[in-house]
């Protein structure tokens, strides 16, 4: 009976999924055999993330190409792997590109073309050095399988890349000539309807602007602490352009600062993504040099030398030396200190670290969460931070994936890892290896130089 009554209430609902996915089989079908070329690439990128074309099978069988691609979708990554044989079909200096255009989706893209390997991607999923870096560490000087080049990439890539994997991939392994997972999730979509699936992208992007909104929140107190701190700074220093002694290059350091001042404010009053607070903290950071130069030049001393600021507390104005630090049961690593914070170390006193508010009461910025990432960044820029910040909460947070899609990437052009951007991407802004400087060398063998 219970069988019976399962069976009568579901029954209906299992035949009409059934039947959606075998008539969404047979739609996709000509579909997929109408395409060819780069187009049928794209097709299948967008429902997986590894697509072994036809005449390429030798290069990377159906087992690993679904190891390959499940190990991606695990972890959630908008990375997309083409294994393409070296015809004519596949222009070498053009692929790329091509791929990334007909696929449609903003990630970090890998060709193995031949014995060729190239990879491009967008800038707001992985910086161009980035990618030229991961794609030089997976070339030797004579060829090497497929399986382990690709795999010697995807390792490396999926622990920088930023963003999500794309919506529409299925949950199925990769497969020869053909997408990942492509009829469930074309079923699905029949089943669910498109209503369905952009719901759901709807509530993903919602938490994501939640993430974001909640961050800027934060971000602002903090912000809008060290602007007044600067405005009292610029009230304290009481400089006058007409009074006795003042020269040109004083004139010009309070002008800097003062300059400095308004663009802090205008970008906070702005800002719509964490990563723009960087902008934010530069600006204050180089009106307090402004400001200290200016001192030194009205008490007669020696102009200061340009500095990061104090570690501790940007406030405290630039460093004045370097000392040994270590965070509670971190290493010790070098920082920049103010003279104030050099003495108390010294001393073997604390150091007057800048702490912000936490739901486990005021913390040290750098045991705070990721969300004070922009903030240090922009005072701590030019590859200095990771460093001073390793060991902490912070630096834990800022090296991983979700922090960099969550808060440190963008390019202003709303289009992240993983979202739908179609042909829509800038081509100057889509690099890594030698894109659009001859890549591929055509033949299916190595140059060593750099490009595929």
């Amino acid at each position: 009976m219970r069988t019976r009554l399962i069976s009568m209430r579901f029954g209906p609902l299992l035949s009409g999924l059934l039947l959606a996915l075998a008539t969404t089989a047979l739609v996709a079908a000509p579909q997929a055999s109408a395409a060819s070329g780069v187009a049928a690439v794209g097709e299948a990128l967008q429902q997986g993330p590894v697509y072994v074309a036809p005449g390429a099978e030798a290069q990377l069988s159906t087992a690993q190409a679904d190891a390959l691609a499940k190990k991606i979708k695990d972890a959630g990554k908008p990375v997309f792997v083409a294994v393409l044989p070296a015809t004519a079909e596949f222009p070498a200096d053009k692929v790329l590109g091509a791929v990334r255009a007909e696929t449609g989706i903003t990630g970090l893209y890998a060709i193995r073309l031949g014995n060729g390997f190239d990879a491009g991607a967008d800038k707001a999923v992985m910086p161009r050095n980035a990618v030229r870096n991961l794609t030089e560490a997976v070339k030797t000087g004579a060829p090497v399988n497929a399986n382990t080049q690709l795999n010697n990439f995807v390792d490396q890539a999926l622990t920088q890349v930023k963003g999500g994997a794309p919506a529409s991939w299925g949950t199925t392994g990769a497969d020869q000539g053909a997408p990942v997972g492509g009829l469930i999730a074309l079923g699905a979509v029949a089943v669910v309807g498109g209503g369905g699936a952009y719901a759901l992208v709807r509530r993903n992007r919602k938490k994501k602007e939640e993430t974001r909104r909640e961050a800027i929140a934060r971000l602002a107190v903090v912000v809008d602490e060290d602007i007044t701190a600067f405005g009292e700074e610029l009230e304290r220093l009481d400089f006058h352009p007409g009074e006795p002694g003042a020269d040109d290059a004083m004139r010009g350091d309070y002008e800097q600062g003062l300059d400095s001042y308004e663009k802090a404010k205008q970008i906070m009053a702005s800002v719509q993504r964490p990563d723009e607070v960087k902008g934010v903290t530069q600006a204050l950071e180089d009106g307090r040099f402004a400001l200290a130069t200016l001192d030194a030049r009205r008490q007669g001393r020696p102009l200061p030398e340009r500095r990061s600021p104090c570690f501790f507390d940007p406030r405290h104005g630039p460093s004045t030396e370097d000392a040994t630090w270590a965070p509670a049961g971190g290493a010790a690593r070098t920082v920049p200190v103010c003279t104030a914070d050099a003495v108390r170390l010294r001393d073997g006193l604390d150091p007057a670290v800048r702490t912000v508010e936490t739901e486990r009461g005021p913390r040290p910025y750098y045991d705070a969460g990721p969300a004070y990432g922009p903030w240090a960044g922009g005072y701590f820029g030019g590859g200095i931070l990771p460093g001073l910040l390793v060991g902490t909460m912070l630096g834990s947070m800022m090296s991983s994936p979700a922090y960099a899609a969550d808060f440190g990437g963008g390019t202003g052009s709303g289009f992240e890892g993983g979202d739908v951007s179609g042909a829509d991407f800038d081509p100057s802004d889509f690099g890594g290896g030698d894109f659009g400087g001859g890549g591929f060398d055509g033949g299916g063998g190595f140059d060593g130089g750099g490009g595929f």
